[in-house]
Parts: C-alpha cells; sequence; structure tokens
C-alpha cells in the first residue's frame, strides 16, 4: 500500500507520500490550488501508484472543525469520486507551525505538515494493526 498525504491551503497544498509499505511520510512537493489541481494530484497518484490517500483535519483548540473544514470536505469529496481511492481523514493540529520548525522560507512548508499528516495516519494505523 503507498498512500498520498495532503495539507490543503486555500493558497497552496502541500503533498507528501509513503514507502511501498506505508510506514513512513515523506515530502514531496507543493503544488498551487487551481483550475488544474486535481490534474496534478492525478499524475502524482499514477507517478507514485498510490492506493489511498490521507487529508488531514483542520480543528482548533477546542478540538472543532475550523472555517476551512468546509473547502477540506468538498475537496476530499471530489479525490474520491475522480480517482475511486479512498480518502481517510487525520486531525492536522499544529502540523504547519511543527514544519516551519524544519523549512522555514524555503517553500517546502506545506509538503512537510503533509508527511506530519500522513506519519500520524500510519503510525495510528500501525497501532491498530491495519
Amino acid at each position: 500500500m503507498k498512500f498520498l498525504g495532503i495539507d490543503y491551503g486555500e493558497k497552496r497544498i502541500g503533498l507528501a507520500t509513503s514507502d511501498e509499505r506505508g510506514m513512513f511520510a515523506f515530502p514531496k512537493l507543493v503544488v498551487e490550488n487551481g483550475i488544474d489541481t486535481l490534474d496534478k494530484i492525478g499524475e502524482i497518484l499514477k507517478e507514485n501508484k498510490i492506493t489511498e490517500i490521507v487529508i488531514g483535519k483542520s480543528l482548533d483548540m477546542k478540538g472543532e472543525d475550523n472555517p476551512i473544514m468546509e473547502q477540506i470536505e468538498e475537496f476530499s469529496e471530489k479525490l474520491g469520486r475522480r480517482f475511486s481511492l479512498p480518502v481517510h481523514k487525520e486531525k492536522e493540529f499544529l502540523t504547519s507551525v511543527e514544519a516551519r520548525r524544519y523549512h522555514e522560507g524555503d517553500g517546502r512548508v506545506d509538503a512537510s505538515a503533509a508527511a506530519l499528516i500522513l506519519q500520524r495516519y500510519l503510525d495510528r494505523r500501525s497501532k491498530l494493526g491495519d
């Protein structure tokens, strides 16, 4: 199983991929959120033989949905319909803050945040024995 991790943003979308065994997440790239975003993601899915998608679930400090969750839900549905792949949601609490510690100013923050989201999902999945 190979996974694609997504850190959704209104302007940019960070992408990360897992290794072949679905154990480790690696930052891949950042794409602009625009008209051809799904086409670009489709290319990555095909090139990397992705079988499942994990997208960050944006929550506030109280654990409630952030305003952007409406867009994330819509984007998740589009991904599932277009690519016929399972789309899982994983809490993304403070992933961008953590990613900035390592990649401030180099343009990889969103991809690193996607890798953190994906790694959390993979770790949780591993603990559950999936």
